[in-house]
């Protein structure tokens, strides 16, 4: 414990060095206490999981049998993002990303936990930069932190966290059997009401004591295994099935979640802090396509004899199709506009630019980060631009089986498979649901977000390359 307070002390005594690049102010007169930011990160919850649209003109957005009303008021008093990315396909690569504002790719996976370890190469994180650009913030992180690093939340600035949690420790219930198929019931599943009820006192406490505050929560659900109320798995069990979603257990672990969200909401409002206090909420990654998951994640919609869980958009968790990676993604606050939606591409290594900006920062970049501030487009009613150092989306699924990489350019999306050598390219504007391959019709376009992908890659973490340069076509791409 005393190497983590050392750790934390030394990080802010050293701030001045660096907060010229995390968007810091000069030194004067006593300032306005800054916003409080909330910030509720839930799991494996897909872009259609929620009983009101994601995006207006497109019905299949919504689900045709979960029902979360907190999260549809939630929308209805802020922001959709239309285009809201997780960083990754699964869970750990999106929490390191969004803490760092840097690109899983640029980050590295078995090589993250020695590179960001204490005395590593890791840039601030989004309490050390708040906290940098007004002293009074006070963080705590409570729920799945999942670094798989043995990284502690305190080392990189948090005043009170859960600790190093993983996916078990939000189980009340031993799993018996299969994860998939097993449901269990208790009254506190995968502890919503504990985190909300900590939440909540760590919000009254900040209050009481006129101190801004980032509050994250993130929570285990809707991670398997499920868990749920007793009540809420017969009201699910009793109603029709959608001709999408059709599971009583999880439509009640996302019922009970949605209610945990919803006493968040209330407590803003009790105590009369939501003039001065922002709320964001996004997805780690999408849903699993199907409960239990599919064996070929990879396979065109078209080989399934139903639609898939995340349809209209292809694929789910663990894959970088749509389905994997677009996310509920919301934000609710003083200035932004009630009910609207934004069609700009966000992502998850924006929002710690975007928090900074908000606290009354510049908003400008510390170096290796890859996100922007996109504070401008929720005071802008959803218009506008996001000026990254890298204005294109890249992404990497860092698995021995399927290893994939994929980049975003606008509404165009090329995704490489590295043990076959190919490549496909989508145009998201006509084809959310990545049907029609166009990478033969349009090799011009390939080639080029090829070379850019290649390119981020090289530059950012060339031993990918070197893991897969027996392919012929990624030798030619290193000699150029």
């Amino acid at each position: 414990m005393k190497t983590t307070l050392s750790f934390v002390v030394l990080v802010f005594g050293l701030a001045g060095s660096w907060l010229a690049g995390s968007g810091s102010q000069p030194a004067g007169p006593a300032m306005a206490a800054p916003p409080n930011i909330i910030f509720i990160l839930t799991d494996d919850h897909g872009w259609t999981c929620l009983s009101s649209r994601m995006q207006n003109d497109i019905p299949e957005s919504a689900s045709d049998y979960y029902e979360t009303p907190n999260l549809d008021r939630f929308a209805r008093a802020g922001m959709r993002f239309t285009r809201g990315y997780a960083p990754a396909a699964i869970c750990s690569p999106t929490r390191r990303s969004i803490q760092f504002g840097q690109t899983p790719i640029r980050q590295g996976d078995e090589e993250f936990p020695e590179r960001y370890k204490l005395g590593g190469k890791a840039p601030h994180s989004i309490p050390q930069v708040l906290k940098a650009i007004d002293p009074r913030y006070r963080a705590v992180h409570l729920g799945k932190w999942d670094f798989r690093a043995e990284i502690l939340p305190e080392q990189v600035g948090y005043d009170l966290s859960d600790g190093d949690t993983r996916n078990g420790n939000g189980n009340l219930v031993q799993v018996k059997g299969d994860k998939w198929d097993e449901h269990y019931q208790t009254e506190d599943p995968k502890k919503i009401n504990t985190l909300t009820e900590r939440a909540i006192e760590f919000m009254k406490k900040q209050t009481a004591a006129q101190t801004p505050f980032y509050l994250q929560i993130s929570h285990y659900a809707t991670h398997v295994n499920m868990e749920t109320r007793q009540s809420t798995l017969d009201y699910f069990t009793k109603k029709k099935e959608g001709t999408r979603h059709a599971n009583p257990a999880w439509a009640g672990m996302l019922f009970d979640l949605d209610a945990g969200v919803g006493e968040i909401l209330d407590q803003v409002e009790k105590l009369g802090i939501a003039d001065n206090t922002y709320i964001f909420l996004m997805a780690d990654n999408g849903a699993v396509e199907f409960l239990p998951p599919v064996k070929n994640r990879l396979d065109h919609p078209s080989e399934f004899e139903a639609p898939m869980r995340n349809y209209p958009l292809r694929g789910g968790k663990w894959v970088l199709y749509e389905g994997g990676i677009r996310v509920p993604f919301m934000v609710m606050g003083p200035g932004i506009k009630a009910g609207s939606e934004c069609n700009v591409p966000v992502i998850g290594w924006d929002l710690l630019p975007t928090f900074a900006e908000l606290a009354g920062g510049t908003g400008q970049n510390e170096k290796d980060r890859d996100g922007g501030s996109f504070v401008a487009l929720l005071k802008n009613g959803g218009r506008g631009t996001v000026n990254r150092p890298t204005k294109d989306f890249y992404f990497h699924r860092y698995n021995n089986g399927y290893p994939h990489s994929a980049i975003i350019s606008g509404n165009d999306k090329l995704i490489r498979f590295w043990k076959t050598g190919t490549t496909e390219l989508y145009d998201l504007s006509n084809d959310k649901g990545e049907l029609i391959d166009l990478a033969k019709k349009s090799p011009a376009k390939v080639k080029t977000l090829d070379a850019r992908l290649l390119n981020y890659i090289k530059q950012h973490n060339p031993g990918l390359l070197t893991a897969y340069a027996g392919k012929a076509l990624v030798k030619e791409k290193l000699e150029d």
